[in-house]
């Protein structure tokens, strides 16, 4: 057991993968010899060739649509968009090609492909750098998609990613790459695919997140506590499939739900997990399901004063909370 970052955590979990199954290769730009721009792969080409660690023109639609085809021929390969922002090129590719070969060959080809992408705001990023992607993907059937918040969880479902046989949108939180550490075991292990955490037990109110937002979710439930309030935290870790089971299991047992997300408000993830809880816990709410997310503009902003307005905190997570727990 060791103290790990996130980007750590990715670095690892695709280095015991690689050498553990020859057919596992990578792909995108800037990952041999600079090691991608987050050093996620750093050593990778000199310790594994080029053949398996291919530096790629700055083509993200030849990006995906080559690890469908590597996938379909019987390799494992890690697609890497070097920021989620640059995915729209390859959307025809991953929603209109990948998601559909299972389906299109009545069950006969699996397509073991992972697209990695680093998401989401906070770092002063800019339009071009910090968009939140995950909603356009969880929508589509056939796809998975997974948003760790932590070391531990990146490095086990990032194993599990690789090793699915069908294909998966990996998506880490790039704040998280070097401000978020935590324990992670030395040695091989995985985490389900599906599966959501709950990072912390309360009985007064339900927070629902994932990635970075569960650190805020968390800080504002220490804040809380000390007024206090019991705060349960539960972490989605994947959004495509949703584990409804443990998110109706929470509200059920604190009767008030706040869903909390960076991404925009309006049809995000936080929508479909509030529409569960309305649908299935309805008699057990003793007030409404409550979203907290991002505002309706295009894209986050550069100035550090609308960026943080932008950003969910602690802060406004109390705030939005409190007039929950006031009912």
């Amino acid at each position: 057991m060791a103290i790990k970052s996130v980007i750590e955590a990715v670095h690892e979990a695709m280095h015991e993968e690689m050498i553990r199954d020859k057919n596992v290769i990578i792909m995108g730009e800037d990952i041999g010899a600079r090691g991608g721009v987050f050093l996620a792969t750093q050593g990778f080409v000199e310790e594994f060739g080029e053949s398996r660690v291919i530096d790629t023109p700055l083509a993200e639609a030849a990006i995906a649509g080559i690890a469908i085809g590597t996938a379909i021929k019987g390799l494992r390969p890690i697609a890497e968009i070097e920021f989620a922002d640059f995915i729209w090129p390859a959307v025809n590719q991953i929603i209109g090609e990948a998601a559909r070969v299972r389906y299109g060959t009545k069950g006969a080809v699996g397509l073991p492909m992972v697209i990695r992408a680093p998401y989401g705001g906070g770092i002063r990023g800019g339009l071009y750098h910090s968009q939140s992607v995950e909603a356009y993907f969880a929508h589509t059937p056939g796809l998975k998609v997974v948003t760790p918040s932590n070391p531990y969880d990146t490095k086990g479902l990032l194993k599990s990613a690789i090793r699915d046989n069908d294909p998966v949108v990996f998506l880490e939180h790039k704040k998280t790459y070097r401000l978020v550490r935590g324990e992670v075991p030395d040695g091989d292990y995985t985490i389900p695919i599906g599966k959501a955490d709950v990072k912390r037990s309360g009985t007064d109110i339900s927070f629902i997140s994932y990635g970075l937002m569960v650190h805020y979710c968390l800080e504002a439930a220490e804040m809380l506590q000390e007024e206090g309030y019991s705060v349960e935290v539960v972490d989605l870790r994947t959004v495509r499939p949703l584990d409804a089971e443990t998110i109706l299991e929470s509200v059920k047992k604190t009767s008030k739900a706040l869903v909390v997300y960076e991404d925009n408000k309006a049809l995000g993830v936080g929508a479909e997990v509030a529409a569960i809880i309305a649908e299935e816990a309805f008699d057990f709410l003793d007030a409404p399901v409550t979203r907290l997310a991002g505002p309706e503009v295009p894209a986050m902003p550069f100035a550090p004063t609308l960026e943080d307005e932008f950003m969910v905190s602690a802060e406004k997570i109390v705030v939005s909370a409190k007039k929950l727990l006031e009912y």
